[in-house]
């Protein structure tokens, strides 16, 4: 199934790991090193006084990117640990999230701080930040340049993360493909279905369906739109294309690229050792990257139907502009 480029605004900045068919991204979870003493689970998401933000209409700002290696590992510390505090409430979680994209996405374009960030973590979190190296840097394998425009979308609130994870598991059961598949598939395309297409040409819904293959005998039934339908559509889709037994052949017929595959089966493997890895990920926000740097579209702010000059869109929205761009 040919998907929407939706995929690279929201996932665009990785560096393959492997394109071999046969490759897995699976974590190597045997890695290990002497402990370094953990985070304090308080600790502010705020790392300098640089954040001088302008606010977005619905009253967020967005995380500043780290300014070196360390920083970035203690917003990646910081961000782990937070998700995984259960007393967090739902808007700490928000900023959290928020939070540990900015820190991967910055990862993701200085390679040249890898070793210094893994050498400044924890030790239990050095399967989890390569994992995710692995899967950011992946999808820029994809990408073939920077749009010189703002797409035409509206970004909304996806829907709640409960409901979306019984999609997920209600279509495991009914078809053997693992729910962590759906779920990375489902973040990828749409952020959860935060991006909504305001053109009616291409691949549609929260799980990208090009009209033709949703009319497919057996596939699409009920709402291409709607978060409970498209997710029961993939899964029969993928088990057409050789899941759950071969996912990598049914993930590449959903796309036909291995970074595509790549970066799918890390962020699946994530949450399959981790179920509240979904929790950051369903957190994360829409951000589109440009040349001058990426963008932040906020859900419910963020609407443009039609395509507009990156330059004129920054220029009416100072609150996109985030800073995240690689060092020179």
């Amino acid at each position: 199934m040919r998907v929407a480029r939706a995929v690279l605004a929201f996932a665009i900045v990785l560096s393959a790991c492997t394109s071999d068919d046969t490759a897995s991204t699976e974590p190597d979870v045997s890695t290990t090193r002497t402990q370094a003493p953990p985070a304090t689970q308080r600790e502010s998401t705020t790392t300098t006084t640089r954040d001088r933000r302008i606010a977005a209409p619905n009253g967020r700002t967005a995380p500043v990117p780290a300014a070196n290696a360390t920083e970035l590992a203690q917003q990646i510390v910081t961000a782990e640990r937070g998700l995984h505090d259960t007393s967090r409430t739902a808007a700490q979680l928000a900023e959290l999230g928020h939070l540990q994209e900015v820190a991967y996405r910055k990862l993701s374009i200085e390679p040249t701080w890898d070793a210094a960030v893994l050498a400044a973590l924890p030790a239990d979190l050095d399967v989890i930040v390569e994992a995710n190296m692995r899967a950011r840097r992946a999808f820029f394998e994809i990408k073939s340049g920077y749009a010189d425009t703002v797409p035409a979308w509206e970004v909304g609130d996806p829907a709640p993360a409960e409901n979306l994870l019984a999609f997920y598991k209600e279509a495991e059961k009914a078809t053997g493909i693992g729910w962590q598949y759906l779920a990375a598939i489902n973040f990828i395309e749409t952020g959860f279905g935060r991006i909504r297409g305001l053109s009616t040409a291409g691949a549609q819904g929260p799980m990208q369906f090009i009209p033709s293959t949703w009319n497919e005998s057996g596939i699409g039934k009920g709402d291409i739109n709607d978060p409970h339908d498209a997710i029961q559509a993939a899964a029969r889709y993928l088990v057409r294309r050789g899941g759950p037994a071969d996912m990598r052949k049914a993930l590449f017929g959903y796309n036909n690229h291995n970074a595509y595959v790549d970066g799918v089966t890390a962020y699946a493997a994530l949450m399959k050792s981790d179920e509240r890895a979904f929790i950051g990920f369903y957190n994360w926000e829409i951000y589109f990257s440009t040349a001058d740097g990426d963008l932040w579209f906020p859900a419910g702010v963020y609407r443009e139907p039609a395509q507009i000059k990156v330059a004129d869109y920054r220029a009416k929205a100072p609150w996109s502009v985030t800073g995240l761009k690689a060092s020179t």
